[in-house]
C-alpha cells in the first residue's frame, strides 16, 4: 500500500470513528452522571472530590486485585515471579475518560512510594498524572501534568478552561502505585463518565513487554507507546510491562490467555537473550493460539541500541536476539499457525540516535517514533485491511 494512501486511511477512519465533539450541547446521560452524593466537599476551597473508581477505569484486565489499582490479579501472587508481582503493582496504562463542564479540574492522589523519580526518569512520569483533552476537532490533545511532591499530592491540573462540556482523560503514574485517585471540580459542578466505546472499539490492546512497555523513560503517562496507541485508535489499552522482567513466561501467557484482546503485542526481546528467545516464543505463542485461536498475535523485535553502531557487544546482542525470533516466527508460520504478524527492530527508533535517555530508554520522542512504527502494522490488523 501507497505509505501516504495509508496515512490518509487511517486519519479518516478516526475521524468517522470519533465518540463525539470535544464539547456537545447535548444533556448528560443520566446513568452516566456520578452522584455528587459521593463526593467528598471540601468547603474551604469549594471544591467535589470524587473517586476515580467511579469512573470507568481502563487499563486493567482483572477487577480482582490486591489494590484498586494493581495490574495483575489477586491470584497470580505467589504464581508469577515476586518481581515480576512488585512490579506489577504499578499503575502504569491505568486512566479514565471523564465529560465535565467546568472552568477548572483538579486532581488529588496518594502513592505507594516515596521514591518520585528515578536518575534517567522525571518524577511527573514516575509519580505523576496526566490530563488530556478532546479539542474541536476530536483529537486527543495533552493539556496538562500532575507534578508529585511528596506521597500525597494535590494539584489544580487546569483552569480558565471554557464554557461547555467536554471530555478528558486522566493517566495514572507509570513507575509507582497509588492507592487513592481523585478528581476534584468547583462544588456543583457535574462528572459524568466518558462515553462508552462502540462494541467495534471496546476489546484491549494486550501490551506484554519490558521497561520499555512499562514506560521508560517517557517524561508523562500518557507519552509511552502504548498510552499514544490507545488514543490514536481509540481502544483501551492494558500495559504488561515489567522493567527488567518481560520474559516470555508461561505464568504470564496463562494470564494473558485470560484476556479477550484486539490484538496481544509480545514485545519482550530487551530483557531476554538469543537462546532465551528460542526456548520461549514458540511455547507463548502456541499457549495464546490454543486459548485465542482467532486473536492477531505481533512478535516485535528488540530496539537496536542507540549506540550499538560504535559498541559490538550491544550489536551482536541486538542481532542474535533478532536473529532467534526471526526462526521461531518463520517455525511457527510453517506449522501452519495463523494470525501472526512481525515488527523488525530497526523500525522502531531513529537513525539519528537523538531519541533515548541511555541508548536503550526512549525519551518522548523516541516514544513518539516507536508508537509510529506500531501503528504502520496495528493498522491493518485493527482496522481490518
Amino acid at each position: 500500500m501507497n505509505p501516504a494512501v495509508s496515512r490518509l486511511t487511517f486519519v479518516f477512519t478516526l475521524t468517522a470513528l470519533s465518540l463525539g465533539p470535544a464539547q456537545s450541547t447535548a444533556q448528560p446521560s443520566p446513568s452516566r452522571v456520578v452522584s455528587a452524593a459521593g463526593a467528598k466537599n471540601d468547603t474551604s476551597a469549594a471544591i467535589d472530590w470524587y473517586d476515580f473508581r467511579l469512573l470507568d477505569v481502563e487499563g486493567q484486565g482483572w477487577s480482582t486485585t490486591v489494590a484498586p489499582y494493581d495490574r495483575l490479579p489477586k491470584k497470580a501472587e505467589g504464581v508469577v515471579r515476586d518481581a515480576v508481582w512488585n512490579l506489577s503493582r504499578h499503575s502504569a496504562g491505568i486512566c479514565a475518560r471523564f465529560l465535565v463542564d467546568s472552568p477548572e479540574i483538579h486532581a488529588r492522589w496518594t502513592l505507594t512510594s516515596e521514591r518520585l523519580a528515578m536518575p534517567h526518569m522525571p518524577a511527573t512520569g514516575v509519580s505523576g498524572v496526566d490530563l488530556y483533552a478532546r479539542s474541536d476537532k476530536g483529537q486527543w490533545r495533552w493539556l496538562s501534568v500532575g507534578r508529585p511532591t511528596k506521597p500525597t499530592n494535590t494539584a489544580r491540573l487546569a483552569a480558565g478552561l471554557p464554557d461547555g462540556r467536554r471530555e478528558y482523560l486522566l493517566y495514572l503514574p507509570l513507575y509507582n502505585g497509588v492507592s487513592s485517585v481523585e478528581i476534584g471540580l468547583p462544588t456543583g459542578k457535574a462528572l459524568e463518565k466518558g462515553p462508552l466505546r462502540p462494541a467495534s472499539h471496546s476489546k484491549p490492546l494486550v501490551f506484554y513487554g519490558t521497561s520499555i512497555t512499562h514506560g521508560a523513560c517517557a517524561s508523562r503517562p500518557g507519552m509511552p507507546h502504548p498510552a499514544i496507541l490507545g488514543r490514536w485508535f481509540e481502544r483501551p489499552v492494558i500495559n504488561l510491562g515489567f522493567s527488567g522482567n518481560g520474559r516470555l513466561e508461561t505464568e504470564l501467557g496463562t494470564l494473558l490467555a485470560e484476556l479477550d484482546a484486539a490484538v496481544y503485542v509480545l514485545d519482550c526481546l530487551p530483557n531476554l537473550k538469543g537462546e532465551d528467545v528460542t526456548e520461549r516464543a514458540e511455547p507463548l505463542v502456541r499457549l495464546l493460539r490454543k486459548a485465542r485461536p482467532d486473536t492477531p498475535i505481533l512478535l516485535v523485535e528488540d530496539r537496536n541500541y542507540a549506540d550499538s553502531f560504535l559498541i559490538a557487544s550491544k550489536r551482536e546482542h541486538n542481532l542474535a536476539n533478532q536473529a532467534a525470533l526471526r526462526a521461531a516466527f518463520k517455525r511457527l508460520q510453517e506449522a501452519g499457525v495463523g494470525g501472526l504478524y512481525y515488527l523488525a527492530g530497526d523500525k522502531l527508533l531513529g537513525a539519528d540516535g537523538e531519541d533515548t535517555v541511555d541508548s536503550s530508554h526512549p525519551s518522548d520522542l523516541g516514544f513518539l517514533r516507536q508508537a509510529k512504527a506500531f501503528r504502520e502494522v496495528l493498522e491493518p490488523i485493527l482496522l481490518g485491511k
